[in-house]
């Protein structure tokens, strides 16, 4: 083992700093050694395979090959020093070489974050209340009539009769603004349904009342929060010529309504319709119920973090916040908040969720919970499935991916863990409306947790 003198320099809550010299000799010896290897593989005119001098290779690969001595020399002493202290690092270390020549001894500092002490925690003192909703007949009844409606078809109308909301007229339009054609702003033969919202608002308003072989002008705005900034906010106006208006032809919520989405009745598809909703609102349940918990947790362990982690984590954050704004065309100035308010929350999110993430990693630490391959090769086959076409690239991807595999891991690692948590927790059932499910519980005044992120 690499002989070294270590010296620690900080010792300041999670954080440790210490520097390390490395004797130039054993650099030297493990240069020799390199070059030694490398005189075995390497072919020089004059010589014969094996039998080029070291001093040569010294001459010739000496700096090269020192770089890679340098390389391993710090990993490996680094390793043993952490080692020997017993320190667990929270993040990589920070390496900083500060000395070295030819011939002298290697220094270099190593800065690193600990793992906080996080004490076991009796999860069988943790109470918490499950909320279940029960699907209602009612819900069945509308989603039956969403499946009828999105399935409808349409037939011409008479000749004279004027388009109203609920039909669909076959128009021609070009959009300008300030007479002015732009991309995208044109159609023919575009079948549109009046009421249906898909075009922006107003645009479908102004075609109530028009026949076949009418022709409008209709002016419309764009909205602010539009997709595209050049149209955002604009005043538009589009030449429309009616060719054809059509009236919906209902399909009855009925067995046919059934077998035209390959099921025997209609009481075949009202079942299957009613486990849907209800692994709906299982999913609702179960992601109400591990807020509460992580609510729960936050609370009864406050342990010093990581800043390093800390940091990396609001930054994360807001990033997206940045993005999320870039997207809308807008910036920080339009958040509802000074800038530095808003900070100083995401930073007491971010702190949440290393915690927690913390927590929970430790927790299935020490119960050796983990995620097996089967689990991961289930969960990259989920994704693949999202693909399709393309899922050998999925699978390769991930195959080839440590980081990608890792983050698909972390989900599956958390939600195992906290299976294992509230399974020793004493949980009791209440049944409630949908909407309560649905309420966030920092809506619900004195009663709900204090403020918290439902991600870790």
């Amino acid at each position: 083992m690499t002989p070294m003198q270590v010296t620690e320099t900080l010792s300041e809550g999670l954080r440790r700093e210490m520097s390390v010299v490395v004797d130039a000799k054993d650099l030297d010896d493990k240069l020799t050694s390199k070059l030694t290897e490398l005189a075995q593989q390497i072919r020089m005119p004059g010589f014969r395979p094996g039998k080029v001098p070291v001093p040569l290779l010294r001459k010739t690969y000496g700096q090269r090959v020192m770089g890679e001595v340098l390389e391993e020399t710090v990993s490996e002493s680094t390793s043993k020093v952490l080692e020997d202290k017993e320190l667990r690092p929270a993040m990589q270390p920070k390496i900083e070489i500060t000395k070295f020549e030819d011939g002298s001894d290697l220094e270099y500092t190593i800065a690193v974050e600990l793992m906080p002490t996080i004490e076991p925690i009796d999860f069988s003192g943790i109470k918490l209340e499950r909320l279940v909703a029960e699907v209602a007949d009612d819900v069945v009844d509308d989603r039956l009539k969403m499946l009828a409606e999105q399935m409808k078809s349409f037939s011409d109308a008479a000749a004279d009769q004027a388009a109203a909301e609920g039909d669909a007229v076959v128009i021609d339009f070009k959009g300008t603004i300030d007479g002015e054609a732009f991309e995208g702003g044109g159609a023919s033969d575009f079948q549109l349904e009046l009421g249906s919202g898909s075009f922006i608002p107003g645009f479908e308003d102004q075609l109530v009342g028009l026949k076949a072989g009418e022709s409008k002008t209709v002016a419309v705005t764009f909205p602010e929060e539009y997709g595209s900034a050049d149209l955002a906010g604009k005043a538009a106006e589009f030449a429309v010529d009616v060719k054809q208006v059509k009236v919906p032809l209902p399909v009855p919520v009925d067995d046919s309504l059934a077998e035209k989405l390959g099921l025997e009745n209609l009481e075949t598809l009202r079942t299957s319709l009613r486990d849907q909703i209800s692994q709906d609102y299982a999913g609702l349940s179960r992601a109400r119920l591990k807020r509460t918990l992580l609510d729960a947790l936050d609370e009864v362990q406050q342990f010093e973090v990581p800043p390093g982690m800390v940091e990396a984590e609001f930054e994360a954050i807001w990033g997206q916040v940045v993005k999320d704004l870039e997207d809308q065309d807008k910036t920080v100035a339009d958040l509802d908040k000074p800038e530095e308010e808003a900070k100083q929350e995401y930073g007491k999110i971010a702190e949440r969720r290393v915690r927690l993430g913390l927590l929970l990693s430790e927790v299935g630490r020490q119960n050796n919970i983990d995620v097996s391959q089967e689990e991961l090769t289930r969960a990259i086959a989920d994704q693949a499935r999202r693909f399709q076409g393309q899922e050998q690239q999925v699978f390769e991807y991930f195959q080839n991916n440590a980081e990608a595999q890792a983050q698909l891991r972390a989900p599956l690692l958390e939600d195992k863990v906290v299976d294992f948590i509230l399974e020793m927790a004493e949980v009791t059932g209440r049944t409630v409306d949908l909407d309560d499910l649905m309420r966030d519980p920092d809506d619900e005044g004195s009663d709900g947790p204090e403020a918290g992120t439902d991600k870790t």
